[in-house]
């Protein structure tokens, strides 16, 4: 399995020959919307930093054979793309992509909570990677690489700790942390290194490739 960062929460998985790309959203990297040869297209929640309305079209239409996928209020505002679930799970080539979730976290009790959708991809003979988009509530066992939301409105880094610990992962990278002033960036991942108990955490840049765990 190939993991690489393509800004924030974009993240691209190539696994038993299939290539899926989740979240491209606001703060994604200009070339995550370059690419091609995308087998899906994955949105975990409506929220413009993992959906980028302006550009999303012409991914799609540089990627006609690409499968849409997106939470169900997401999928319901855009043409041809499909909903996912808890639980609810799509062959993509020699990948299963499966739902986990189906809120966002809470913000302010006074905003609503979106839909959420985090997705778990497996193969025969490869790691099992998550995704959790925006929320810490939904916790899958037997994640090898876990996408750690690092910073947001929503979260706390006592919070981030109790999930990646929660979760277990053998491996662990940081997404969702263009939140995080560069100069601050220390002190969220130390926390992470010192009290998340996950042995192989790569401190991964917005354009970084996960390292072979």
């Amino acid at each position: 399995m190939d993991v690489t960062r393509f800004g924030h929460a974009a993240v691209l998985v190539e696994a038993a020959g299939a290539r899926i790309l989740f979240d491209p959203g606001t703060f994604s990297r200009p070339a995550t919307f370059e690419l091609t040869g995308l087998d899906a297209i994955v949105v975990t929640h409506q929220h413009p930093d993992h959906l980028d309305h302006d550009r999303i079209g012409a991914l799609v239409a540089a990627n006609p054979q690409a499968r849409l996928l997106a939470e169900p209020e997401t999928a319901e505002s855009l043409t041809g793309w499909d909903a996912t679930g808890d639980g609810v799970a799509f062959a993509i080539g020699g990948v299963t992509l499966t739902g986990v979730g189906s809120r966002h976290a809470e913000i302010l009790p006074t905003l609503p909570r979106v839909g959420n959708v985090g997705i778990l991809v497996t193969a025969d003979a490869e790691p099992t990677f998550f995704h959790p988009g925006d929320t810490y509530e939904y916790r899958p066992e037997n994640v090898d690489i876990l996408a750690l939301p690092l910073s947001a409105p929503w979260a706390k880094i006592a919070e981030t700790v109790g999930f990646l610990r929660a979760v277990a992962p053998r491996t662990a990278f940081p997404i969702h942390d263009c939140t995080v002033a560069e100069a601050a960036y220390g002190i969220y991942w130390m926390h992470v290194e010192n009290h998340g108990g996950v042995d192989d955490l790569q401190r991964l840049g917005q354009a970084d490739a996960l390292a072979t765990p």
